[in-house]
């Protein structure tokens, strides 16, 4: 891997997570918000997290991202 398919890779994750989320935000979507619950009371704690969906979508396209990247480089190198 190198330094550009890295910057493609990651870059592609945080941009497509960070858009879901702020779709899931501005339009208030549960399943693309991300939210963060914490309540402690005299019966203890209870921490309750948003949705991983987006992570997920960013994950998957940016897998998708480095594979496009790496076929369009070893097409311009034959």
């Amino acid at each position: 891997m190198t330094i550009k398919s890295l910057v493609v890779t990651l870059g592609t994750l945080f941009l497509t997570t960070g858009l879901l989320f702020l779709i899931g935000h501005i339009f208030t979507i549960r399943w693309l918000m991300f939210y963060y619950e914490y309540t402690s009371d005299a019966e203890g704690f209870f921490i309750s997290g948003g949705s991983m969906i987006p992570l997920m979508i960013g994950l998957i396209a940016s897998f998708i991202a480095e594979k496009i990247y790496v076929y369009k480089r070893r097409q311009k190198h034959v």
